[in-house]
């Protein structure tokens, strides 16, 4: 029995320990281990994200909104695709919560924004967009296409 409890207590330290060591991460770290988690935006600092990755916001006055779960689902389909192009998603779905990338952004009801590495806003919709719409206008982008031939170069 004290066995078992040795090993139970042993598990719960190392879990507790992982958990609080996630925590610590900052956002940029969390992405880069991970590309395609998601991130609330009262975590995210976009100046943290500056020529690093493209902002991908999903704003909505709650997350019951029809067309922020919709948005959800279109985007959860195609992260991997989303992912190789250094999107990362970040979800604001309260607007009383004055998060920065609101308050930057100004958002009403529901929208999407997404920035460009350098910062400035590449894309503003009102209606949900599919992975393959979102890429294709990433893929427009000089600095994306400068990415592309960059690694088509580096493969030679």
């Amino acid at each position: 029995m004290k066995l078992l409890t040795h090993i139970g207590l042993t598990v719960f330290i190392i879990a507790f320990g992982n958990a609080l060591a996630a925590q610590e991460r900052t956002v940029l770290e969390r992405w880069e281990a991970d590309h395609t988690e998601i991130f609330d935006a009262s975590d995210v600092s976009l100046d943290e994200l500056h020529w690093i990755a493209r902002p991908l916001i999903v704003f909505a006055d709650s997350p019951n909104d029809p067309r922020f779960q919709q948005q959800m689902d279109l985007l959860s389909s195609g992260r991997d695709d989303l992912a190789e192009r250094d999107v990362i998603i970040i979800t604001d779905t309260d607007p009383a919560a004055l998060t920065s990338v609101r308050t930057t952004l100004r958002p009403r009801g529901y929208s999407m924004a997404l920035l460009g590495k350098d910062g400035r806003v590449a894309l503003r919709k009102p209606t949900p967009w599919s992975v393959r719409e979102l890429s294709r206008s990433i893929d427009k982008m000089p600095l994306r296409q400068q990415e592309v031939e960059d690694r088509r170069l580096l493969a030679q």
